[in-house]
Formats: structure tokens, sequence, C-alpha cells
């Protein structure tokens, strides 16, 4: 039984926090979505909304590090797919999308001012997709982000790779996190001095890491409640479809809203 959805806030999304722990400890999601090629799951469901839909753009919010986005752009790539993504933040993290973008040959390209995804620009056109940012977003935040792309006749993919709710997902997020990140931190590319300084002199990253991955976990969407966001929309003409899927042959399942315009 799920443990009821408490908002409460990341370190990640506040103002006052500093740049440097937060665009390091997105650095540290990015690796551990690409060591564990967490985004495999993903790749089908976006191929599917690309195809649906015409597409061959993608604007993906609240980017952070730039998460999986490599290698989805490459696994649709290897499928004769050539789609284009662009990277868009709130806090763009400069740093990560330049290098991202450098090694993409022109694949990847991103925003480098803020980009509010309630309200997308909208010379921004193409399948606007969420990587495990979804639950950043309070109930009536995350209609807005549907509403938006609704209301620009724009398709929607929303994946989020944290286990629902419950004691069980929740225990070893709450042990294991800091752990994770002192041990994975020598081997993020590329080497920072200052990722040390932050990691292990003044722990602030695996401090972060740790508070925003249990709230992240007790922020979590279900199913249910996805669908039900969904609902609340209010524009005709959208489709929408909600689901889980199995991410490998690891325990945990990603949890996915997909929307786009019927016509």
């Amino acid at each position: 039984m799920p443990i009821p959805r408490l908002q409460l806030f990341e370190l990640e999304d506040q103002e006052w926090f500093p740049a440097t722990p937060r665009d390091l400890a997105t650095d540290y999601l990015s690796f551990v979505e690409t060591k564990f090629a967490l985004h495999r799951p993903v790749v089908p469901l976006l191929r599917e909304l690309l195809r649906t839909t015409s597409s061959d753009a993608v604007v993906d919010l609240c980017s952070g590090g730039s998460g999986p986005i490599e290698r989805v752009r490459q696994a649709l790539a290897d499928e004769g797919l050539e789609v284009r993504f662009t990277l868009t933040d709130r806090y763009p993290n400069l740093h990560a999308f330049e290098r991202v973008a450098a090694a993409s040959n022109g694949g990847i390209t991103f925003v480098a001012d803020s980009v509010d995804a309630t309200a997308v620009p909208h010379t921004l056109r193409g399948v606007r997709t969420l990587f495990n940012a979804f639950h950043h977003f309070a109930p009536d935040d995350a209609v807005a982000v549907l509403r938006d792309a609704a209301r620009a006749g724009q398709p929607i993919g929303v994946f989020e790779m944290i286990q629902e709710r419950s004691a069980q997902s929740l225990v070893p997020m709450v042990v294991l996190t800091p752990l994770l990140v002192l041990f994975a931190t020598p081997f993020i590319r590329p080497f920072q001095w200052r990722r040390l300084l932050w990691t292990y002199l003044l722990p602030a990253v695996p401090l972060t890491c740790w508070w925003d991955g249990v709230v992240s976990q007790l922020r979590a969407y279900t199913v249910p409640e996805l669908e039900r966001l969904a609902s609340l929309v209010g524009v005709d003409g959208y489709v929408w479809r909600a689901g889980r899927a199995r991410i490998g042959s690891t325990p945990g399942q990603l949890t996915y809203l997909l929307g786009w315009p019927s016509r």
C-alpha cells in the first residue's frame, strides 16, 4: 500500500540553493541513469509517441544534468529515427548542457535561459519530455505542465524512474544513497576537483542527493494519480495513457504518462 504523497521541498528546486552543489548533484543523477541504463524502457514509449505524432524533435524539460538524453537519442538513431533534442531547465546546468551538445554532432542543442515547464515558449516545438522531474511539481502545477503542452498542441511524455511510495523502497533510499554518492564520485566524468571538494571535504553533494532522493520518493505519483491529473487538463482532442514498464532485469519499474493530440 503506497505511503500518502507528501509535497515536501527539494533543495535543487530552491532559488537560494548554490549552483555548484546543484549541478554536481544532477551530474550524479545523470551518471546513475546512464550507468544502469535506466532509459531502456523509455525508448519504445518515446518511439511510439514520435511516430504517432510524426515528430522528429524533442524538447526536454527540467533536463538537470541532461539525464539519459544522449543514450535515448542514440538508441532511437540505431532504430533509424534521427531526432533532434533540445535541453531546457529552470536552472540550466550549462556545463553539462555544453558538454553533451558538443559530443552529439548537432543532435542535441540547449536553451541557456531559464525555461518554465508550465509556460514553455511557443518557439520550442516537438515532443515534450520530462525524465525523473514530474514529481517535483505539486498537483496543480503538474496539471499546468500537462495543460500547457495540450494547449500548444504538443505531445508530452512523462517518465519517472523513481519507485512508487512504499516503505520497502524508501528504506534502501535512506540508507544507501550517501554511500552510493561517495562510491560513484571518482568515476563521474569529466573529472573535477570541485566534485571531490563538495563530496568528501564539504559533503554537500551526498547530503543533497540523500535529502532530494528521499523527498522524490515521497513525492512520486502513482499511475492512478497520473491518470487523475490528466483528467483535470480539460483540453479537448487530447489523448492520455499512463502505465508502468519494467526496467530491464532490475526490480524497479518505470512509471509513465503519455499525451498527444488525437487529430
